[in-house]
């Protein structure tokens, strides 16, 4: 509440200064989304993302039509909510934006031409009655957006990513369109670390990467064991794990190679 474009700027570039690189920990810069930020905050918010390239950015986009209206009266001077971020300089490789359900043609081509994210968050999105992301629209956009998928757990539901990828399958089905569970698994890894401009870090299993890992087991539960039983592929074993999967699903994780976490027996 005490907070000035000045102390923001301040306090953002101290903290990215002594942590961005650190290890393996990356800083982003975050102005909250347009509705809660002044001209001066967005501008403070774009002077750090001039001066640290190499840093990500991530906030809101075109969540809700009310939300889209409200920037309108914001910010009379703007095409559209885009324009918005695009005016400070935010809109560039590495910038995620989170929702992008109700962007237009011309929203959806400059953020593909810019090398921006659109971060589809399905939980949160359902939760607030927002509406549904249009992946088949961003797809078809030349050229696309990255694309990435959130939990979103401010406004979202679930820790978990299979929750996350089974919630964005009904909402793309409330739309015609499918998400096959391949695809799905593709979003949560590589896809998201391209999303992210970290895929030669991490997102596959390629030698020289950072072995982050999870291990899920398929049968951790009676229902998923007994459904599995009857899986003919991958694609459909993957398919019951998105869709009856959650944290019992979780075996094992690795951070670097290391085990952290094994579930007990």
């Amino acid at each position: 509440m005490l907070d000035t474009p000045e102390t923001g700027y301040r306090d953002s570039k101290t903290l990215l200064e002594k942590w961005h690189g650190r290890g393996r920990q990356l800083y982003a810069i975050t102005p909250r989304f347009a509705v809660t930020s002044s001209e001066a905050q967005l501008e403070a918010a774009g002077a750090l993302a001039a001066e640290y390239p190499d840093c990500h950015i991530q906030t809101h986009l075109s969540e809700s039509h009310r939300e889209i209206a409200t920037v309108a009266e914001r910010f009379p001077w703007s095409k559209d909510y885009t324009e918005v971020y695009e005016r400070y300089g935010l809109v560039r490789g590495k910038a995620l934006f989170g929702h992008c359900i109700h962007l237009s043609e011309s929203e959806r081509g400059r953020l593909g031409a810019a090398g921006a994210s659109a971060v589809m968050c399905p939980t949160s999105n359902l939760f607030l009655g927002s509406g549904l992301f249009d992946l088949a629209a961003l797809r078809a956009t030349e050229p696309p957006p990255q694309i990435a998928i959130a939990t979103d757990i401010g406004g979202g539901t679930s820790y978990s990513m299979l929750v996350t990828a089974s919630e964005a399958y009904k909402v793309l089905a409330l739309r015609g369109q499918k998400l096959p569970a391949l695809a799905a698994f593709y979003m949560m890894t590589l896809g998201n670390a391209r999303a992210m401009g970290l895929d030669d870090r991490v997102g596959s299993l390629a030698a020289g990467r950072e072995a982050d890992l999870v291990v899920l087991n398929t049968g951790a539960t009676a229902a998923m064991e007994q459904r599995m039983a009857r899986a003919q592929s991958l694609a459909e074993e993957l398919f019951a794990l998105m869709m009856m999967g959650d944290d019992r699903a979780v075996a094992a994780t690795y951070v670097m190679g290391e085990q952290a976490y094994k579930k007990a027996d």
